[in-house]
């Protein structure tokens, strides 16, 4: 029994929304801190191993009748769709933030190398304050260590501005294409936070996005113009107004950025309602203090808003495009992105300007548009697929209990419900972000027609690979493609479609025809077509874009020496070695690091410690099992050496941030120290895994002055943020472990 089906009688329905409610208690009771998992499952409420008792009035499939041992991906009775049939709506493009110049007089107040500790009453609604309390206004932990590293010389030029808060109402919706490139959708009127036109708005506590509003946001940056994002947490100081899940502290991560750890989003960097966080991205390219010193080389470049190039240090090898940002709050990353806390990135540079335009030997001519120097979306299209359950209310809900992974049953795409999006008789870049808990998808053309990969998660290929399937699509990866739609007549149209079927959110168990997928051959409501793209014109201006044969060609290694070899085992079967209630999260979920026992996740031990300026080789190894785990390393892309002892297909053999697994699987890669330091993290990008245990805390330590060795952990409190020792240290190359 994967989902309760609708067609189930009034009563077995009437049971599980029973059932439903008596759960949502339980959630909600976890998620204000009123009862612990330890007591649940000494009440019999929960397992040992992590999951929600099998108990009549608990459990949707345990009914008066009879009991069994499946569970429902869900946790809950089928969504309503209230009416809502698919493709009946447009498809908005992402809401693009301001680029604001000059962050130290736009910002108030101006933004500073070490974090602004000016202190600020405190709302008595904060847990652990009283009245007449008062901390910081900035969340980032003080003083030289948590510092934004080489400040001075890439001193930030643009300021983007953001607030996490509860959902409402959107009056100021900036898509930056005109209405006939966004399948008619008028800016100026006002976008409510609901999924389709027939479902209900999404209420304040149910969803929490970047400045309260959908679509999902967009990020607009060039290379050699270093950012301040700064993000103020405004959500409500009750931990308890949270809807039944999610918490109110974040920590905002921007995947795979490429600079110092304290703006890396760290799980246990958190702040708290009232604060603001200052990120300081340098948007530089990897291996600046080694590779291209001079900035002699125009592939290594960006666009100067001139139509030219201005040329920057470092390897044009290591030139990213398609990244992303989301909330990573320790134990609740999963509740939180869920909630809506997610956005793009999109980078530009000399190869990749996004003017299709532009001829000059270096640019690349990706699909694009040609009206602005740099950054042109009217054919690079940003595509977030995302699966979310609704109570009876139309509300999002998240079952905190299934830790395989919680699966929804209604697939949307930019926070809309399977919607329809317009195109021209031309080429379309689309940057597919999987932003799931727990869906990996598979994607085909219901045509069977062939679409061309030119990236795997934020990094352009060797060279482009045509599929009429793409491989699966882990949690956190993005593919880009290129989908060129002259072959379609006027009128005509073509959907994108969901092949991978799961029964759990262990991983998909299977890949359906495309012929048994559209004829709904699956009963997983998340398998099928997902986007229908209209053809209804031709373009008013000739087609300039290309796809090039050669994109970007990976480093050569060859020369760079092997300093260690490292293996992560992921697995079930972890332990907590530490009684520290803030840092240590609990299981089932746990990492194994070179040989050593397998261990639940705590921010406060170190697992690694890599010297700076070297390369490692790490195998990630799945320890058995059905699962699929996508494993993210962050901070240093990594190129895969072997897959299961072979070599990665092509669509693999570029640059990559997120590993999949497969089950029994392992992956091989090769991963540079460089440029930067800090603490850092290994983990799941299943983020009911990553949350419930399998998540470790790496860090390069050893590059001079402030860093120490090893690094303290921070403690955040809304007082302030405080230090203590690093529970363990596993490393034995750390001089002072």
């Amino acid at each position: 029994m994967l989902y309760l089906s609708n067609k189930s009688s009034a009563g077995r329905l009437s049971e599980a929304e029973n059932a439903r409610r008596n759960r949502l208690e339980i959630v909600k009771a976890l998620a204000d801190g009123q009862v612990t998992r330890r007591e649940l499952i000494k009440w019999g409420i929960f397992t040992a191993g992590g999951m929600l008792a099998f108990k009549h009035g608990l459990n949707p499939f345990v009914s008066s009748a009879y009991a069994d041992d499946s569970s429902i991906p869900t946790g809950f009775p089928p969504s309503p769709l209230f009416g809502a049939k698919p493709f009946t709506q447009a498809m908005p493009r992402f809401d693009v933030v301001a680029r604001n110049p000059n962050p130290f007089s736009f910002l108030s107040p101006a933004p500073t190398a070490q974090a602004n500790t000016t202190q600020q009453l405190l709302n008595p609604l904060l847990e652990g304050v009283r009245p007449g309390d008062t901390g910081p206004i900035e969340g980032r932990p003080p003083g030289p260590i948590w510092a934004h590293q080489r400040f001075d010389v890439f001193s930030p030029r643009i300021a983007f501005e953001v607030t996490r808060e509860p959902a409402k109402v959107n009056a100021s919706y900036n898509p930056q294409v005109p209405s006939f490139l966004n399948s008619g959708i008028d800016p100026r009127a006002a976008r409510s936070p609901r999924f389709h036109p027939a479902f209900p708005d999404q209420g304040p506590l149910a969803m929490w996005t970047y400045n309260g509003t959908a679509p999902p946001k967009l990020l607009i940056a060039r290379y050699g113009e270093p950012i301040l994002f700064r993000v103020h947490n405004q959500l409500p100081p009750d931990r308890t107004q949270n809807g039944g899940f999610g918490i109110h502290t974040t920590s905002t991560h921007l995947h795979n950025g490429h600079h110092g750890a304290e703006n890396d989003g760290f799980t246990g960097a958190y702040f708290y309602p009232g604060q603001f966080y200052d990120y300081h991205y340098p948007m530089v390219l990897a291996g600046i203090n080694t590779i291209n010193t001079a900035a002699t080389d125009p592939r290594a470049g960006a666009p100067d808003g001139s139509g030219g190039i201005t040329r920057i240090p470092g390897d044009w090898h290591e030139t990213m495009s398609s990244l992303w940002y989301h909330d990573h709050m320790f134990g609740f990353t999963s509740q939180n992105v869920y909630k809506g806390s997610a956005g793009m990135f999109n980078y530009y540079s000399a190869l990749d300007r996004g003017n299709e335009g532009i001829n000059d030997g270096v640019n690349l001519r990706l699909p694009s548009g040609t009206d602005k120097d740099f950054g042109n979306l009217d054919y690079d299209v940003n595509l977030v697929i995302e699966d979310k359950a609704f109570d009876r209310d139309g509300q999002l809900v998240f079952d905190i209990f299934q830790t395989d992974g919680f699966l929804g049953d209604v697939v949307t795409v930019n926070f809309a419900y399977k919607p329809f999006f317009e195109v021209e008789r031309r080429k379309y870049r689309f940057r597919i972000l999987n932003g799931s808990v727990a869906r990996f998808y598979k994607i085909a053309l219901s045509d069977s027609s062939t679409m061309i990969q030119i990236a795997n998660d934020g990094n352009l290929l060797p060279q482009p690979v045509p599929q009429t399937q793409l491989d699966l699509l882990g949690i956190g990866e993005r593919y880009d493609i290129v989908i060129d739609f002259t072959r379609y007549g006027l009128g005509a149209s073509v959907r994108m479609v969901n092949l991978a079927e799961h029964e759990d959110g262990r991983g998909p168990k299977r890949n359906l025809r495309l012929a048994d997928a559209l004829a709904g051959q699956s009963r997983d409501p998340g398998v099928g077509a997902f986007l229908e793209f209209r053809i209804v014109r031709d373009p008013a201006a000739p087609d300039v874009s290309q796809v090039p044969a050669t994109l970007i060609p990976n480093a050569d290694l060859s020369a760079i020496p092997v300093a260690r070899n490292r293996s992560f085992v992921f697995g079930d079967n972890g332990k907590q070695t530490s009684r520290n209630r803030i840092t240590a999260g609990r299981g089932p979920w746990g990492i194994a690091t070179d040989g050593g026992d397998q261990l639940d996740a705590n921010f406060g031990r170190v697992s690694a410690a890599p010297k700076f300026g070297t390369r490692e080789i790490w195998t990630l190894k799945n320890d058995g099992g059905e699962w699929d785990h996508p494993l993210h390393i962050h901070f240093e892309e990594g190129r895969i050496l072997a897959r299961n002892g072979r070599t990665p297909p092509l669509w693999e053999q570029g640059r990559k941030d997120v590993y999949r697994l497969g089950p029994d699987g392992s992956v091989t890669v090769s991963v540079q120290f460089r440029d930067f330091s800090g603490m850092f993290m290994e983990h799941c990008h299943n983020t009911t895994h990553e949350d419930s245990a399998m998540l470790l805390r790496w860090e390069i330590d050893d590059s001079g002055a402030p860093f120490l060795q090893p690094l303290p952990t921070p403690i955040p409190t809304p007082q302030g943020v405080t230090f203590i020792p690093p529970d363990e240290v596993l490393d034995s190359t750390n001089r002072n472990s």
